[in-house]
């Protein structure tokens, strides 16, 4: 349903989000491993996350990938708008250009709701209620 980029943002920021809990800061390889990703695609990803002030980065001895625990936790929502656009909330379960409830597709009707279901469980979900609900084996 999502981009591969999407899917491996998510998984990584949970790993990310674990790790931080106690007091480990995974790098690129680690992470890239954890969730089966490629390490130089995750690594994009990940520059693309500290560079939106999702995550923050640290070079050298101690380093990795890390949150500000004290800053807001992030919504999944804001993750998928980040990689996706808002199209996903928006776009037509169908692929036309314009659809709506004066000019709906065939799905219209029926997609509308799939896609305020995806909405609403992406807006009420963190990267903090993932982590915490799932184990870093789960992930892959």
């Amino acid at each position: 349903m999502f981009k591969k980029e999407t899917e491996y943002a998510l998984r990584a920021l949970v790993y990310i989000w674990q790790q931080n809990k106690v007091d480990r800061r995974p790098g690129i390889r680690e992470t890239a491993e954890k969730i089966l990703a490629p390490p130089a695609f995750t690594g994009k990803i990940l520059q693309r996350l500290v560079k939106s002030g999702l995550i923050y980065s640290q070079r050298g001895k101690g380093g990795g990938f890390y949150f500000d625990l004290n800053q807001d936790d992030v919504l999944l929502k804001d993750i998928v708008i980040l990689i996706e656009g808002q199209k996903v909330f928006t776009s037509c379960g169908f692929g036309l250009g314009q659809c709506n409830d004066d000019d709906p597709c065939p799905i219209h009707d029926q997609f509308v709701h799939v896609r305020t279901s995806l909405e609403k469980i992406f807006s009420e979900n963190t990267i903090r209620d993932l982590a915490e609900k799932g184990k870093t084996e789960n992930l892959t």
